[in-house]
């Protein structure tokens, strides 16, 4: 079977196809992370290969909690990207809810080898 990259909505992890690989390598193994700048000390949310505050591209990984609350949702029944919140009933999921990060395992790249996004999962 070929890989059609065009019908694949999800990133590439690997190192040879996106700087940000130790984002998803780190998810896979239940951690969530972003990057802070080398330059001026920013952490940015999402990850970035440069600042948006200096333009440096130097960054180190810094590890975040993997728990937040809920500021806001929609319903979303068909389309791509999968949502953030896992496991969620939309009837019982209320604004200032407590979540914990459940990282999601997508479809398998072209080589066979898992590929993550960041979700979370509401508490009782």
């Amino acid at each position: 079977m070929s890989y059609f990259r065009a019908i694949d909505p999800f990133p590439l992890e690997s190192a040879e196809h996106n700087r940000l690989h130790e984002f998803y390598a780190r998810l896979g193994a239940g951690t969530l992370s972003t990057t802070r700048c080398g330059g001026c000390g920013r952490t940015a949310w999402p990850p970035r290969v440069y600042c948006p505050e200096c333009g440096s591209d130097a960054f180190t990984w810094t590890e975040l909690s993997g728990e937040g609350v809920v500021h806001g949702f929609t319903v979303q029944e068909t389309g791509l990207p999968v949502g953030f919140l896992v496991a969620a009933d939309p009837a019982r999921l209320r604004i200032g809810q407590r979540v914990r990060l459940t990282p999601l395992r997508v479809t398998d790249d072209a080589k066979g080898q898992p590929r993550w996004l960041p979700a979370f999962t509401p508490d009782s």
